[in-house]
């Protein structure tokens, strides 16, 4: 038992203004951090539509099977919001004051949004569909979650030039797995195309960062993705037809990009050795 001295009030911490003051530089969240958590937000309640819309109803014979449209397309809408947060998050936080909190917020709630969230879809496809295999789905529902973890344990502690990401961003590429899932391919070739994505997320391919005129277009296209996937949860005609066109041309994004990437690495290497043998040429010339 603690005795505490009425007079000194020992044990008790004494309010200082000094505390008051150092608290909320740590504590006190910014507009960036709660568009940040916006973010967060939508990434659980995407798991939450997946598990009641879809998985439920599965389980409880209720669903006549497949990927109910409702459900899917509001857990793939609510993905996309949470990259639209995390587009302006960073934007907000480069314009006004960013909180300490703010680096880990972003981390967790990319995270929970386009870690889990694609993961759990992946896993509840392989549950639901016709022709999967749930633990090979559930396999690559696990490489496609630790393609994100390392992806934002790498770009927290290592340095990269300003203006590219390393690896396909982590938004990106959650959007890539859910219109890979959608397309409804066979079971193979799907699965090889999500391990695909989860090998460029943890890659060295170079990745614009979306700035300027690129975050105004991605912006457009999610607008328009989402409104192709109403079109499709409404039923309404060649909603289908829609839906199949923006996950197609989603996932030939997704390969277009680092073959681009790549071809423009080459150019440089070799404008670079070009240059090289000229002024080595130059120097020995008298």
């Amino acid at each position: 038992m603690t005795v505490i001295d009425p007079e000194t009030q020992a044990g008790w911490a004494p309010e200082t203004d000094e505390d008051e003051d150092d608290m909320p530089l740590s504590t006190r969240l910014s507009i960036a951090d709660t568009l940040t958590l916006g973010n967060a937000i939508c990434g659980f309640m995407a798991v939450y539509f997946t598990t009641t819309g879809v998985l439920i109803p599965h389980l409880t014979g209720t669903e006549d099977g497949g990927m109910a449209r409702h459900s899917a397309a509001m857990a793939v809408i609510l993905m996309l919001l949470a990259s639209v947060f995390d587009l302006f998050d960073g934007l907000v936080a480069r314009k006004l004051r960013a909180s300490a909190m703010g680096a880990e917020l972003d981390n967790l709630s990319d995270l929970i949004s386009f870690g889990l969230a694609p993961a759990y879809f992946v896993v509840t496809w392989g549950m639901v569909a016709q022709d999967a295999h749930q633990r090979v789905s559930v396999v690559a529902a696990v490489v496609v979650l630790l393609a994100v973890v390392l992806r934002l344990a790498r770009f927290s502690c290592v340095t990269i030039r300003d203006g590219i990401f390393q690896g396909m961003p982590s938004p990106f590429g959650a959007l890539t797995v859910v219109a890979i899932v959608l397309l409804e391919l066979p079971f193979l070739p799907t699965l090889l195309a999500i391990i695909g994505v989860a090998w460029l997320m943890v890659s060295r391919v170079e990745y614009p960062k979306p700035r300027g005129r690129l975050a105004v277009a991605m912006l457009s296209w999610i607008v328009l993705s989402m409104g192709m996937l109403a079109a499709w949860a409404l039923d309404a005609p060649g909603g289908q037809l829609l839906l199949q066109t923006g996950c197609s041309l989603q996932v030939v994004m997704g390969a277009m990009i680092p073959l681009f990437a790549t071809a423009r690495r080459v150019n440089t290497f070799r404008d670079n050795r070009r240059e090289s043998r000229a002024e080595s040429r130059a120097a020995h010339q008298p």
